[in-house]
């Protein structure tokens, strides 16, 4: 054994701990709002920052200790005081933009909290469904996506298709399956006002938030949601777009779905999946963003699909197996589109 070797493994083995613990701490600031309160304030004492959020003083003395520990924050130890830098609060105290990355904090309870349910799964089979992962589940989704649909889905990502867009400008219709709480269909509706979008998803909690959510933000006119299944809904719909963003991974039958989904796209139709940003090889997802993709996949995504008895894809599926399960689904083509992502990847 090489001592030299244990001693950089071990503190590897502190290092992951720390960021772990890092990620918890994160969330409690982006949960409470203590990122907010600290935003663009500069250097704060520990009261200041117990004033300004509300919060109990206890708890924020040891949260700013561990958060500059951490480096989230920066400590000035001969005044004291902490502080936000404007990079930090960038991607950690803006929430709603698209460039927020607070919500990737909050998988961290949804997918730890079914831990010990994925290590039994490990011993005996099957998998954690998705009901499992109750309401912070849910709301971890809408807060790693709601900005991006918002503010990136048909200013720049479905640009690169103008036929499908001259197709919903002139009062086409759209379909979204695993609508989640509906911010995918609620951005092309305040888009296209003239077309008419339908949503669906398993969940019932999470279409009951999307149909609170197309209230709030007026498109209730052009967007329907319904809790149900693709094959309730009638075939030869003729539907210009189908999307699928970032559920093909989670499926239990994928070729069957897209199967499905072909006979509702009309002669001309288009079918729109966004993926995980992954490589089709291991070593091309050795990296921090591949490393986090793994755990969601194990925590999450994979065992998802193989809690309904599906081959559990992964989060980390690669754009080749996309390609041969369209393919095999019986599409005529399959394009990588040329959209700019850390951390995802788009197909048409």
């Amino acid at each position: 054994m090489e001592k030299e070797k244990l001693k950089l493994f071990l503190g590897k083995v502190f290092a992951d701990m720390a960021s772990s613990m890092a990620a918890g701490m994160v969330y409690i600031g982006v949960e409470s709002g203590l990122f907010r309160a600290m935003q663009s304030k500069g250097a704060m004492t520990r009261e200041q920052v117990v004033t300004d959020s509300g919060l109990q003083e206890r708890y924020v003395h040891e949260w700013l200790n561990g958060m500059a520990s951490a480096g989230y924050l920066e400590y000035d130890a001969d005044a004291e005081t902490f502080s936000l830098p404007d990079e930090h609060a960038y991607l950690l105290a803006s929430d709603g933009s698209d460039h927020f990355a607070g919500g990737l904090f909050h998988m961290t309870p949804a997918l730890l909290g079914v831990a010990p349910k994925v290590a039994d799964c490990f011993k005996n089979g099957g998998g954690v469904p998705f009901n499992e992962y109750g309401d912070v589940g849910v709301k971890a989704l809408n807060l790693v996506n709601q900005g991006n649909y918002q503010h990136k889905l048909t200013s720049y990502w479905l640009k690169c298709m103008p036929d499908v867009i001259e197709a919903l400008e002139n009062g086409g219709g759209a379909l979204d399956v695993g609508c989640g709480v509906g911010w995918v269909s609620i951005a092309m509706a305040k888009a296209f006002p003239d077309a008419n979008f339908t949503a669906i998803d398993l969940d019932e909690k999470s279409v009951e938030q999307a149909s609170q959510n197309a209230i709030q933000e007026g498109v209730t006119n052009n967007t329907i949601f319904k809790a149900t299944a693709l094959d309730s809904l009638p075939k030869n719909s003729g539907y210009d777009l189908v999307t699928l963003c970032d559920s093909l991974h989670d499926l239990a039958r994928p070729v069957e779905l897209l199967q499905d989904v072909k006979t509702r796209l009309n002669d001309n139709g288009t079918l729109f999946i966004i993926e995980p940003k992954a490589g089709d090889r291991l070593e091309d997802n050795m990296n921090d963003v591949g490393t986090m993709f793994y755990g969601f996949s194990i925590f999450h995504c994979m065992t998802q699909s193989l809690s309904q008895g599906g081959p559990g894809l992964g989060t980390c599926m690669g754009p080749a197996k996309a390609e041969s399960l369209v393919k095999e689904a019986g599409y005529s083509s399959f394009t990588v589109l040329p959209i700019k992502s850390n951390v995802n990847l788009f197909y048409r």
